[in-house]
């Protein structure tokens, strides 16, 4: 079975293609929405987090204080680079265990990160997907999903890689431009890894941003 990463910047759509993908079948790990549930029940990963950046990290003692950890590290890069490294070792561990859990007879399956690139996750799987999405419209998205203001969305913008620093490391790359349909672009990506091996000569071409 393929382990297949996909990821996409911030407001590029990433969560509606693995819908899309989950509708056909595909098992779908986010990370980005386990990390948020193992910073809330793993003990030992709270209490690195606490030591990182005060006990206001957490409501109660139990819920996440997004808020103020957003405040705290997207404006420090010491601190995200601290959070990650509690974060993400814990998320790993935690997607092995879930890989191993799908059913055998499915071809692959998908590994949803928003940072896929920049953890050097995508190393460790067989191949990359890559949501992509002009700046324009990905700022209009998360004004009206988050309600943030356009110089925290060009903070957290400025935390990721570019398109262009991914697009050599992606194999398959989906465009969410409003214009181009999605679904004809996921059948084909979905029609190549269900065809392993044969899919080699049936990846995309180079995409020129």
């Amino acid at each position: 079975m393929l382990s297949i990463g996909i990821s996409g910047g911030i407001g590029s759509g990433k969560t509606l293609v693995c819908t899309i993908f989950k509708i056909l079948g595909i098992s779908v790990y986010n990370s980005d929405l386990e990390a948020k549930r193992i910073m809330e029940t793993n003990v030992q990963v709270k209490k690195e987090i606490i030591n990182l950046l005060g006990e206001e990290s957490y409501l109660n003692n139990q819920t996440l204080n997004r808020k103020f950890i957003a405040e705290k590290i997207f404006n420090h890069t010491e601190l995200l680079s601290g959070i990650n490294q509690i974060v993400h070792p814990a998320v790993r561990e935690d997607a092995e265990i879930w890989s191993k859990k799908i059913p055998q007879y499915n071809s692959y399956f998908l590994r949803e990160s928003a940072i896929l690139f920049e953890t050097g996750i995508y190393k460790q799987l067989d191949y990359n997907i890559l949501v992509i999405s002009p700046k324009e419209i990905r700022i209009h998205r998360i004004k009206d999903r988050d309600k943030l203001s356009e110089v925290d969305i060009a903070i957290r913008m400025n935390q990721q890689w570019s398109d262009e620093q991914k697009l050599p490391l992606t194999d398959f790359v989906v465009i969410n431009d409003g214009k181009t349909f999605l679904i004809p672009q996921i059948l084909k990506i979905h029609k190549s890894l269900k065809n392993y091996p044969s899919m080699l000569t049936d990846k995309q071409p180079g995409i020129i941003l």
